[in-house]
């Protein structure tokens, strides 16, 4: 019996590199970012232009979730040359897509599978590159579904924060927290837990403290990695801090390092100096 053929799609929020998802065979949806009167898909402009639009004018880009139909056209391509296709969304309970997504599902008679990552960036990407794995290790789609489903809540997402300004004027951070921490410079980390963004543990200091103080933390909190691979996302992180990270990751033990600028949707809601780390958390 031939094997089946199984294609893997997401969205422009999983932050993986071009090169990257064609080794996994993993097809990208585009975000629409919108500037003002104008608009463009994510990776039409990268994360520099979106922070420059809100320098200059003080307002965010914005992201357009992507509608069912969108999907629905999408879903339809990818199926002309694949007999099922896997669908890896940002989490339900951060964005409409997921519902988009599963509506557009419905006119495939069960060959289109949603997957509600519960998480974002390298959290998303992480679980499609592990279900192209299973793929290619021969199982079926079900037998995949039912795994990456069962497993995308022992996956770890967080990362820490240079200024809550983005956070508020998207409107996920009340004023009085964006004042105190700004008063007291605070660098908030941001966990992902059960799909939502909850506040972690604070750091202060100069970038090349408060990152490795935010590593370690991850590292010493986190008892069940899976060492196999580790995403790290960031922006406007100096390479030279880069490296240094990257480098105690490797000293940990993970034995592939995925390293990527954010996209820009996650840029236009996280902002400069963000740095943030995904792996499954499960052995």
């Amino acid at each position: 019996m031939p094997m089946e053929k199984i294609a893997i799609s997401s969205e422009s929020s999983l932050d993986l590199k071009k090169d990257e998802a064609a080794k996994y065979h993993i097809h990208i949806i585009p975000y629409t970012l919108i500037f003002g009167d104008e608009s463009a898909l994510d990776g039409e402009f990268g994360a520099k232009d979106i922070f420059a639009y809100t320098a200059k004018t003080g307002k965010l880009a914005k992201t357009s979730a992507i509608n069912a139909e969108e999907y629905r056209k999408r879903f339809e391509d990818l199926l002309k040359d694949h007999d099922y296709l896997i669908h890896f969304c940002i989490g339900a309970k951060i964005s409409s897509t997921y519902e988009h997504a599963l509506e557009a599902a419905e006119s495939f008679g069960g060959k289109v599978h949603i997957v509600n990552s519960l998480n974002l960036s390298g959290g998303i990407a992480l679980q499609a590159i592990y279900a192209r794995e299973l793929i290619e290790e021969g199982k079926s789609f079900k037998e995949v579904c039912d795994i990456i489903d069962e497993r995308a809540k022992y996956m770890h997402g967080s990362f820490a924060l240079e200024s809550v300004d983005y956070l508020y004027k998207g409107g996920r951070c009340n004023a009085l927290a964006m004042l105190g921490a700004n008063l007291l410079k605070l660098r908030p980390q941001i966990l992902l837990s059960d799909g939502r963004m909850v506040c972690g543990k604070k750091f202060r200091g100069k970038k090349d403290k408060w990152v490795f103080d935010y590593l370690e933390e991850t590292l010493t909190a986190n008892k069940n990695m899976d060492l196999t691979r580790v995403f790290v996302a960031y922006t406007e992180i100096d390479q030279e801090l880069l490296d240094k990270a990257c480098a105690r990751l490797k000293e940990f033990g993970f034995k592939e390092i995925i390293l990527h600028e954010a996209m820009g949707t996650i840029s236009c809601h996280a902002g400069p100096g963000t740095f943030g780390i995904f792996f499954y958390n499960d052995k």
